[in-house]
């Protein structure tokens, strides 16, 4: 009985899914064919490939998401989504056809060359899903605060002074101007009210996500992360979601390299030379790390809305965080007495931040019969 493994490459679009498939050894991939991007036609064609065992299936992750790899897990079939940043490509290739992707997919995948990514459950997709559908209500907001904002500047109106912009005060004072032409008072009422629309969008977002944060698997997370300084619900709930399980990263500095918060390194012989962060790995964790890194620059506290969330909390979480404040604060002054941009300082912040959240983040999610350790040495 043949039981040597095949290993299949998929380029998929949205309609069309190429298949090419290379065989154990060192023979040349060969190309399938084109089929329809429907789950009759896939798993037909899977069932002429080989058994379930024999067979090793990756794809490029994309816009159409994982629901193929669910669709093969399903029936046995082992599926990776991969990196396609990750994928090696050839210098001097020049034509790029859904044909040679996927037999190149095969060939690498085949030579263990391929980096597969982490596939979330659809419970923690489904919540990622709504943290991102505020992420872009949140644009969406800024862009209609910046057509009012354009508009006033146009026509040489200014807020009274010492008012603060978006606030009662603010919008009081917004709905109370007026316009020699009828024209102007339209256009500013529409922005008005694409405004008033998109906030409420985003508070019923918010309540959603306020929500979720009390139930579900990821619910004693999403506590934990909010014991530090500058992680509210919202933050503790996005970091959550879009990591999924913090236990994927062996150490707080394969956590800190995902972030994309290190720098790049051009090192050669004798010499060693640093360049701008990596940015690589999950831009939306590194945004919310970096915004909760601005807050660090304060002397270090728990009061207000922070003690709220500390309440009951277990006393080990509670010291991580009281020394990620009076560590991180340090860290922040002591390189802005040196001269250092703010900017570049908080990002070096928010570098040793995302250490401080893997080091809680496995207090949380290890197995307790197994007693093991995390080092908390970042």
């Amino acid at each position: 009985m043949n039981h040597n493994i095949i290993y299949v490459g998929l380029d998929v679009s949205k309609d069309k899914i190429a298949m090419a498939v290379a065989p154990e050894g060192r023979r040349q991939p060969d190309y399938i064919g084109m089929m329809p991007n429907q789950a009759s036609a896939i798993l037909r064609q899977m069932k002429r490939l080989g058994k379930p065992e024999q067979l090793r299936v990756c794809y490029e992750a994309g816009v159409t998401g994982y629901e193929l790899q669910r669709l093969l897990a399903k029936t046995g079939i082992a599926c990776e989504v991969i990196a396609p940043s990750l994928t090696p490509q050839s210098a001097g290739r020049r034509v790029k056809t859904d044909r040679r992707d996927a037999l190149q997919l095969a060939g690498l995948y085949r030579s263990g060359e391929l980096v597969p990514i982490y596939i979330p459950d659809e419970e923690d997709e489904a919540v990622r899903d709504l943290f991102r559908a505020r992420e872009d209500v949140k644009e969406d907001q800024l862009r209609a605060r910046h057509r009012i904002t354009k508009f006033l500047l146009r026509h040489g109106l200014q807020a009274p002074a010492h008012t603060r912009r978006w606030g009662v005060k603010y919008w009081d004072w917004l709905n109370q101007l007026t316009f020699a032409y009828p024209e102007m008072q339209v256009t500013l009422a529409e922005y008005r009210q694409t405004l008033t629309e998109v906030e409420q969008r985003l508070h019923r977002l918010e309540q959603a996500i306020k929500q979720r944060a009390q139930k579900g698997k990821l619910a004693p997370l999403i506590q934990a992360l909010k014991t530090f300084r500058g992680i509210s619900t919202i933050t503790a709930v996005g970091l959550a979601a879009e990591i999924g399980s913090f236990q994927r990263f062996s150490s707080a500095r394969a956590f800190m390299a995902y972030t994309g918060l290190i720098p790049s390194e051009y090192s050669s012989g004798g010499k060693r030379r640093q360049g701008h962060l990596t940015r690589t790995g999950n831009r939306h964790v590194r945004r919310l790390l970096v915004e909760a890194a601005w807050t660090y620059r304060h002397r270090p506290v728990v009061k207000g809305d922070l003690k709220k969330r500390q309440e009951d909390q277990p006393a080990e979480q509670l010291q991580l965080s009281w020394q990620a404040q009076r560590r991180l604060h340090h860290k922040y002054m002591h390189l802005i007495s040196r001269g250092k941009e703010a900017g570049k300082v908080v990002t070096a912040v928010a570098r040793e931040l995302a250490g401080f959240v893997w080091a809680l983040a496995w207090t949380v999610e290890r197995p307790k019969e197994t007693g093991k350790q995390v080092d908390l040495a970042l």
